[in-house]
């Protein structure tokens, strides 16, 4: 039996396992990547990137390629609640509702000012082949789909395991330092027992991917379609644009059926049952698949077992609403990443590794709880307008009648309507969750600010540097060169140390400091007469430090600590700082 020796072993390659394995290697971490399937997901599946896991596609290198094969905004950047796309009817092809999603519209602007990249849709089918296509140009020879995990145990310092070749039954021992589980939580989770907290399979979906021409009557720029039928509850469905061509001309779709009894669409009858919803009974279409699924609410209690670490859905999963699903997965990766590297180069030591349940899993828990707050809100204002699933048929059907009246009262009860409708931006502009979040504790260091305020339904994004949070964009500029200050980390690990214009005193103390400790240290000063000039005044703005002060970013663009002046003995403070971020030490291992 041949054996193979890596510091990292990735089990999965779905989209959070091949970006781990991108990320490792921009890290020059050695590892090994193994997927049971022939090939990467043959369904659409997630499809929404967000504007921080663009950002992180940015600093990867990954971004442009994504964008070329995804929808821009101006293809994407709508909400529409309709009653169908055809039929001759008065109430066919009715828009109920249409709403501003994901950054398009009149969003765009606050959008722009928050980071360098905006978000793009590209379903998960065409995603992961890009992954694949990098993970593999980037760690030759070690991203092995149709390889299986057979079994594995923690062994001291290492985890053996053994993977066989699914084609010809040949096992290889593999010893590992580390092992990433991003299997969707099918074998390495349930092996450890590690406990899914929430609730398992509370709906069911049915969902039909297929092709057809619905260019005569497609509504372009829309992200997600909610079909309202006036008199078949179970044909309210929503319709999803997959490409490969976008807008107008797009060539596949998935459409989701209302969740309930999956008997209720035998998959005979769900080529006429798609007819139906569209309201095109002459539809000519090619039905590719037809599956099942539970709608999950799930978090693990522990991200890290020993040397095993969870990400993805191995480590938490939740309804579609608002596209965290994947997005999280991929920031779980972009973590731990960075963490990995330092450990493994000596620069860190291993309890490093427990900030990342420390910060990974509270966002975690909050994106699964909010996805799930905003799937049951969305079904309440249907409800609560009167064309929901449960709505009572006569009341139904007097709602429905109120969207064509030209009466008083039907116009008060369309105003109503819209003003419900526009609550729904908890789920379809929750900026502040995509950009907001923050590690409260885990490798950063307090400096006792009181965190910005948030808009309840987080439609408000407020960047800030203060430790834990994302670090602000801004555009700055030097000898005719534009840069984002999102683009100062880079992808090689190096901590950076953002000074203003009058701190030579920090820039001096990050030279001796990186000396010292033997770790990359990139000092960038930002301001009047300084190395980068602000090409306009948001960095000003949202630097939150004098020209004295500085700012300590971390390889995963968060700030891990700042000063905002000049401190009393810069070297030892910065030198004190990036200790304990290294050295942090979070929640006790299992």
């Amino acid at each position: 039996m041949a054996t193979t020796e890596v510091p990292v072993l990735i089990v999965g390659g779905g989209g959070c396992g091949l970006a781990a394995s991108v990320f490792l290697s921009d890290h020059g971490v050695r590892h090994l990547l193994v997927e049971r399937h022939p090939g990467t997901s043959r369904m659409p599946k997630a499809h929404y990137l967000n504007q921080r896991t663009m950002g992180i596609f940015r600093q990867h290198e990954l971004d442009a390629e994504v964008a070329q094969q995804g929808a821009c905004l101006e293809k994407f950047g709508k909400l529409r609640w309709l009653t169908s796309l055809g039929g001759e009817g008065p109430l066919d092809g009715l828009v109920i509702q249409e709403m501003d999603a994901f950054g398009g519209g009149a969003l765009r602007e606050t959008y722009e000012a928050a980071g360098p990249v905006l978000p793009v849709k590209l379903p998960q089918v065409r995603l992961e082949p890009i992954l694949r296509q990098h993970a593999e140009r980037r760690n030759p020879g070690q991203i092995r789909f149709g390889h299986e995990l057979v079994t594995f145990a923690e062994e001291g310092d290492r985890v053996v395991a053994q993977v066989r070749e699914v084609g010809t039954g040949e096992v290889t021992t593999v010893v590992a330092r580390y092992l990433i589980a991003a299997d969707g939580g099918r074998t390495v989770g349930a092996a450890l027992d590690v406990q899914m907290r929430g609730l398992p399979g509370f709906l069911e979906v049915t969902t039909a991917y297929f092709s057809a021409d619905l260019s005569p009557w497609w509504r372009e720029g829309t992200l997600l379609t909610h079909f309202l039928h006036p008199h078949d509850p179970d044909l309210s469905s929503n319709l999803i644009e997959m490409g490969p061509t976008w807008g107008k001309h797009c060539e596949e779709w998935v459409l989701h059926f209302p969740p309930g009894d999956p008997q209720r669409y035998p998959e005979e009858s769900i080529v006429s049952k798609i007819r139906e919803v569209l309201g095109l009974p002459g539809l000519e279409l090619t039905l590719h698949q037809v599956t099942n699924w539970s709608v999950e609410s799930l978090v693990a209690d522990q991200y890290r077992v020993g040397r095993v670490l969870l990400a993805g859905d191995a480590a938490h999963r939740q309804p579609p609403t608002v596209g965290l699903g994947l997005n999280t997965g991929i920031q779980d990766a972009h973590n731990l990443a960075w963490k990995l590297a330092a450990v493994l180069t000596g620069r860190a030591p291993d309890s490093l590794l427990d900030t990342y349940q420390a910060e990974r899993h509270p966002i975690g828990r909050h994106n699964v709880d909010w996805a799930v707050s905003a799937a049951l809100h969305h079904h309440a204002i249907l409800e609560a307008v009167g064309v929901g699933q449960h709505t009572a048929p006569q009341r139904r059907e007097r709602s429905f009648a109120a969207f064509i009246d030209p009466s008083p009262i039907a116009a008060a009860a369309r105003a109503r309507a819209a003003e419900l409708f526009a609550t729904h931006r908890g789920g379809c502009q929750a900026h502040d969750v995509e950009m907001g979040f923050a590690y409260e504790q885990g490798a950063v260091i307090p400096d006792g600010s009181p965190p910005p305020p948030r808009e309840p339904l987080r439609d408000v994004y407020h960047p800030t540097t203060r430790p834990g949070h994302v670090l602000p964009h801004a555009w700055i500029e030097r000898a005719g060169r534009v840069l984002s200050t999102h683009d100062l980390t880079g992808s090689a690990g190096s901590f950076v140390l953002i000074v203003g214009p009058k701190a030579e005193r920090w820039r001096d103390a990050a030279a001796v400091v990186a000396e010292k400790l033997s770790v990359p240290i990139s000092t960038v000063s930002i301001g009047v007469g300084a190395e980068f000039t602000a090409a306009d005044d948001r960095w000003l703005r949202v630097r939150d430090i004098t020209d004295e002060g500085a700012i300590l970013v971390r390889p995963d663009n968060h700030v891990g600590w700042r000063s905002r002046g000049t401190g009393a003995n810069p070297a030892d403070e910065l030198a004190g700082a990036i200790g304990r971020i290294l050295e942090s030490v979070g929640p006790a291992r299992a």
